[in-house]
Formats: C-alpha cells, sequence, structure tokens
C-alpha cells in the first residue's frame, strides 16, 4: 500500500509535494499594508505565476507527484457540512468582525452560500468590505475607522507551503504560526488530514498541534535522517516549541533520538533555518556563513519517556558529524568568497534547496555564484526563475511541502 507520509530526510527521492499556485490573493497588497503582509514587494501575478509554473513543471518531469492545495481543500469542501464547520472556524481566526452591526452574520451567510469553488478562491483572496455592503458614513466616527478594505483579509503568503504544517516520518506538525496573518494556513492542513479522502482513512501521528501556545514554522525544520532533526531557534520558532515536540516524538515508539536546535539570528533577513542552512547530499549542506558562529544544542531521547537531555555543541559540523555517524561534513557557501555577492544571494534564497533527490535540486536562476558552486561540488542544479518568485522572501524549499519520500542510509 502506498504510505499517506513519509518523511525520513531533506534529500530521499522525492514522490508526493504540495504546492500552491500563486493566485489573485498577490494582487490585494498595496504598498501600505506590504508589511502587514510579510512582504517587501508586490509580486506581478502574471509572471510569478508562470514562474511557478516552470517549478512545478520541472517537479513533474522528474517524476514526482504533484498535490495542489487549491483542489485538495476544494474537494474537502464539496460536502457542505464540512464547509460550513470550516467557515465558522475560517471566520473566528480570521478576527471577523462578528460583534459589529451583524457583520459576521453576513459574511458567515456569504461565504457558506459560495460554491466549494468559489469558497476556495474567496478564502485565499479575502472578503472585500465593499463585497457585503456599501458603504455609509453617516457619524464623524464613520470616517475615522480603520481603512483597511477588507473585513476577512487575503493569504498571499499561501503559496509558502512549508510553513503550515511539517511531516515527520509518518506523523504531522499542525503548526501554530508566529503572524497573526499565517495562522490560519495551518487550519487548511488540518480540514485535509481529517476530511479528505487521501487521508481520512489513515491514522496519522499529531506531532504538535496547532493549538500549541508558542510558534513553530516549517521552514525551521529539516528533517536530516530517520534519527535526526534540525530545527532552528528564530524569531517564528520558539525553544519551547522544539522542546516540546522533542518531548512528544520521544514519547512515542520513533526513530527519531536527535534534534539539532541551531539559533537563528532574529533577522528579516534569516527568517528560518532554511533560509541560511539546507541539506544537498548526504555529507553536503549548503549554508550562510553565520549559521557556523551562532550557539547549537542537541535534544536527544533520554532513558524514561518524554525526557530529553539538552547539551551544548562545540559547532554544527561537530554535531553533524556525530548525529549522521559522518567522517567529514562539506559545506558549501553560498556566494562563495565575495562577501557582498554572499550576502546578496542569501537574500535571494540561495541556501533555500529543494532536493529532488540525493544530490540533484533546485534553485533560484539569480542565484549564479552559488548554482556555480553546487555544480562544481557534484550537485545536479535544476534551475527557475525568479525576478517574482522571490519577491515574497523565500526559495524553492519554501513553496513545497513534501510529503512522501523514498527512505535512503546514511550509515
Amino acid at each position: 500500500m502506498k504510505p499517506t507520509l513519509n518523511i525520513t530526510s531533506e534529500i530521499g527521492t522525492l514522490k508526493t509535494v504540495v504546492l500552491k499556485r500563486p493566485g489573485p490573493e498577490v494582487e490585494n497588497m498595496i504598498p501600505q499594508n506590504t508589511q502587514r503582509f510579510l512582504f517587501d514587494d508586490i509580486p506581478y501575478l502574471h509572471m510569478i505565476q508562470k514562474e511557478h509554473d516552470q517549478f512545478a513543471g520541472i517537479l513533474r518531469k522528474q517524476g514526482v507527484e504533484v498535490l495542489d492545495l487549491k483542489e485538495l481543500l476544494t474537494e474537502v469542501f464539496r460536502t457542505k457540512d464540512i464547509k460550513d464547520l470550516f467557515v465558522l472556524d475560517f471566520l473566528n481566526e480570521s478576527k471577523a468582525p462578528f460583534d459589529e452591526n451583524q457583520i459576521g452574520q453576513a459574511l458567515e451567510n456569504y461565504l457558506q452560500q459560495l460554491s466549494a469553488e468559489d469558497f476556495v478562491e474567496k478564502v485565499f483572496q479575502g472578503v472585500r468590505k465593499e463585497e457585503l455592503f456599501q458603504e455609509q458614513k453617516i457619524h464623524l466616527h464613520d470616517y475615522m475607522e480603520d481603512s483597511f478594505p477588507f473585513y476577512v483579509s487575503p493569504q498571499p503568503n499561501v503559496y509558502f507551503m512549508r510553513d503550515p504544517a511539517c511531516v515527520i516520518g509518518n506523523g504531522v506538525t499542525l503548526n501554530n504560526m508566529k503572524s497573526e496573518i499565517r495562522k490560519r494556513e495551518s487550519l487548511f492542513f488540518q480540514y485535509i488530514l481529517k476530511y479528505h479522502e487521501r487521508f481520512k482513512e489513515s491514522e496519522i501521528p499529531i506531532w504538535l498541534n496547532r493549538d500549541y501556545p508558542f510558534s513553530l514554522e516549517g521552514g525551521d525544520l529539516l528533517v536530516l535522517s530517520k534519527e535526526t532533526l534540525a530545527i532552528g531557534i528564530s524569531e517564528r520558532t520558539s525553544a519551547k516549541a522544539i522542546e516540546q515536540l522533542a518531548a512528544n516524538i520521544f514519547k512515542q515508539n520513533t526513530t527519531i533520538n536527535n534534534i539539532i536546535a541551531a539559533v537563528v539570528p532574529k533577522s528579516r533577513t534569516f527568517m528560518h533555518l532554511d533560509t541560511i542552512f539546507t541539506m544537498v547530499n548526504k555529507d553536503t549542506f549548503c549554508i550562510y556563513p553565520v549559521i557556523l558562529t551562532e550557539d547549537i544544542y542537541l535534544l536527544e531521547r533520554g532513558t524514561v519517556p518524554q525526557c530529553v537531555n539538552v547539551s551544548k555543541q562545540q559547532s554544527l559540523e561537530v554535531a553533524l558529524k556525530k548525529v549522521l555517524g559522518l567522517d567529514e561534513v562539506n559545506f558549501i557557501i553560498c556566494g562563495g568568497d565575495d562577501k557582498v555577492a554572499s550576502s546578496r544571494e542569501q537574500w535571494n534564497d540561495a541556501t533555500n534547496t529543494l532536493a529532488i533527490s540525493p544530490g540533484v535540486v533546485i534553485t533560484y536562476d539569480r542565484n549564479y555564484i552559488t548554482n556555480d558552486l553546487l555544480r562544481k561540488n557534484g550537485i545536479i542544479v535544476h534551475e527557475i526563475p525568479s525576478s517574482e518568485l522571490s519577491r515574497g522572501g523565500g526559495g524553492p524549499r519554501c513553496m513545497s511541502m513534501p510529503l512522501i519520500r523514498e527512505d535512503i542510509s546514511f550509515r
């Protein structure tokens, strides 16, 4: 039987992945609210879709099954009772103004009467105020109200599929994301796993649920091997969430025995661990050098269930050799020895590689120095155009949620 979920490394041959093609939600940003949506600029919709299609096309040509988030949700919401239940959860998490002039009830009615296809589009695009009511300004305070044009905000970040949930082994984390604007995204995967025909009959372990009060995001979590995770302690992933995840996993009968916890500088430049560290082969990693100067910790399975032993490590290299059983570790520095090029290409997600199989990766074409270094180190590189995709602050790894990879052996 084909496994429902199976991720035991970053580099095992990729079999199934979930993507979300950027849609009109990216055009529902204006210069005044880009920071609210965690963007630095507004992508050009036609071109970002063209670039994303090339990304999906490379994956398919490599034999990867590409699932579309919009299609998965549409299939779930063709059952009206499930859609109506989701509407309530979605509006609650969207902080919809339920108590003002019956807006909440109007939103609920409006969304519930939409077809499954239109509803999913609206969930991504948001609900503008003008869609429900013609604006009437009667009192002075009406003119002073928030000029934000949406009752339910759009979700332009949703094409960064990596963050809302993480597959670890045959289980998953449903993540409490740091930013309020993105918290709803993991709700999609809660419903897909519970109600979609492909998943609902499987008993999928939830290693950490989205109601856990401390944040965790998928860009900070790498599955290095059957035995080892690497997780960034970052602006968006808390140390408490990492330790709770470790306790939950160690308590179960899993193969995970070690978690490398790496401090990621709290900066917009370094949003997640995978913006400065990704795995491209069994002993080879593409990195930005700041990762070599930050503190590294090792969380190990204790002798009693749910016990976590924590120790500070000498370096990332030493920790990787220990947990992966490697004699040598090869670090490929993005941008090479040129500090200006290294900083520029890191900003453009040179280290955010997506492995299709051991030693075969997808990268952005704009990072030509790093791509050349990868090739010189024996890595096969498939480049995708990136003038618009990169505006959101994420690369090929960020845009993908692998569900199934083939197992590989390190020892």
